[in-house]
Order: structure tokens, then sequence, then C-alpha cells
């Protein structure tokens, strides 16, 4: 790897790296802890305002993930700028130093919202926060655990980011372009299989970006629980099927950036993955751009 290709990633390398996934009754402890100051921060990341109304985590304050997102130069769903999300995590009390609990519910396809903690997690590193737990089993593996849920509103206090951010854990399309064929890199779409062939009615144009291979992140879940990992040695076998091994510099996109968000998540922070990035832009804004090809074959992994 050239090293001019390795200078954004050494922040990210240097950093000590406490995400990962949290099970219910060992969040609950955390959540419950005597000192309020050593609590973490607990973040609802549904989209549906009203499911949070419905019953959530005790001390979860609300964090919407797709206020984190808007349409820039015609294109949806883009990362808002820096400053703004800075001001959105800021207001979620986002704050160096403390632990990060987020979670979301809609354990069954097509309800993919489990998309949405990744998501947020995803931010919540770039913007230099290392301890993010995703509550594994979301919050019906919470509820499944007999855990209560309160309807009482939380806000947090203001937080305070770190000082120092991560933006090397995601790539911008140029850089993607220029890296992706390049020896021991490995290009991966997080979609759908059909999505990756073209089969759908979603995209403005079909298909998926050349030397990608297909690997749909629900393959890393449970099926009867979307919010669930796979056990370890379960998924890293499924990853091995497809190619996707760590000793690759991994590449990671989907539709909007959620899906690789997951799979992006999964590798660095569960299976121990050291070299992982996310394409922010992923197919939608690709596909924006007319002059880069498109393909609809199947690859492997090389």
């Amino acid at each position: 790897m050239l090293l001019s290709a390795l200078v954004p990633l050494l922040a990210v390398w240097l950093l000590p790296d406490q995400s990962g996934i949290i099970q219910p009754a060992e969040a609950r402890k955390l959540i419950e802890a005597g000192d309020p100051a050593q609590r973490p921060v607990v973040l609802d990341t549904r989209g549906g305002y009203k499911d949070y109304f419905r019953g959530h985590v005790p001390g979860a304050h609300h964090i919407n993930f797709d206020t984190l997102r808007g349409t820039d130069k015609g294109v949806p769903v883009q990362y808002l700028p820096d400053e703004l999300t800075r001001t959105l995590l800021g207001r979620a009390g986002v704050d160096a130093g403390r632990t990060h609990i987020v979670y979301a519910t809609g354990e069954a396809l097509p309800n993919d919202e489990i998309l949405s903690s990744s998501m947020v997690a995803y931010v919540l590193e770039k913007f230099g926060v290392a301890d993010v737990r995703i509550i594994d089993g979301g919050l019906p593996g919470w509820r499944k655990a007999g855990l209560p849920v309160t309807k009482e509103y939380h806000g947090n206090g203001p937080g305070k980011l770190p000082a120092a951010a991560n933006p090397g854990i995601g790539i911008a399309v140029d850089e993607l372009i220029s890296r992706k064929d390049k020896p021991g890199v490995l290009l991966v779409d997080a979609r759908p299989r059909n999505e990756y062939l073209g089969d759908d009615d979603v995209w403005l144009r079909k298909g998926h970006i050349p030397g990608a291979i297909s690997f749909h992140w629900a393959r890393l879940m449970e099926k009867d629980n979307t919010h669930k990992f796979r056990p370890l040695e379960e998924a890293k076998r499924e990853l091995a099927s497809a190619g996707i091994t760590p000793d690759k510099e991994i590449l990671v996109y989907c539709g909007t950036s959620r899906e690789g968000s997951l799979l992006r998540f999964h590798l660095r922070h569960v299976a121990g993955f050291p070299n992982v990035r996310l394409y922010e832009g992923s197919w939608k804004e690709y596909a924006s751009l007319k002059h880069l090809p498109a393909q609809t074959r199947e690859n492997k992994a090389r």
C-alpha cells in the first residue's frame, strides 16, 4: 500500500478500539451504574419518533438517524457538512471519553433499522468517539431478555466531541476509483443481490461499481432477528466463502451507506479486520456520476 493511502488511516489504527456489540444484560448494568458520570450515552436511532414514544430503553436519547443526512447538489441523503453534524451530535450528548450505546428495532426484513444503529455508530467513530456499542438483538433482544422499557422522555445534556476526528474511515469517490483495482484491495457491495445485479426499481442506474463483489449485509445477522449478530465463527466462514478476508484492504458501499456501515462495523469491530473503509456516497452518488461506468455481471473476489 502506498504511504499516501496510509496517512488518513494512521489516526484510526493508533486509537484504542473499544467498539463492538454488547449484550442487553451487560448494557443494562452500565446504564444503571451508581455514578451517573460513569453511565453511557444511550442513543435510540430509530427513524420513527412514534416508535420512541411507544417505548424505549430507559435513559435513551432519541436521535433520528436521518437527521444526519440531507440532499446535496441534487443527490439525496448525503452526509451533512461537518459543522452541522458536530452541532447535532453535541445536542445529542455525544461526549469524548464516554461509552456510547446505540440501538433500534424492526427485527424482520424488509425492515432494516439495525442499519440506522450502524450508520450512527459510523458517524460517531468518524467524529472521534472510540467506544461505541451496538446492542446485540436491538430493542427486540432487550425485551426478550425481560428488561424494562419506558415511555418517559430522556434528553442528554450538551456533549463535547473528541478533539480529533477520524475522517480516514471513509473514502470519497475519486479515491475509491483510484484504489479499487489495486492488488490486495477488495470492493464489496452490501446491498441485496438483486440490486447488485440491477434487477430492481430503485436506482437511477442499474448494477454496481465495476469490480465490486456482492455480500448482502443480512448474511451476518440471525434470520429470526436481523438486529442480532450471528456467532462470530459462523460469520467468519460466511465472509471467507465470499473471499472477504482480513489480509485485504476492504472498501465497502451500498445504496445510501447504511448497509455498508453495518458491514464495515462487523468487519472492523466484531471480526477485527484491520483495514476497512466506507464509501459514504455509495451507489446513489455513484449512479448520478454518469461519466463513470456501471456493471451488471457478477464478480468474484480475486
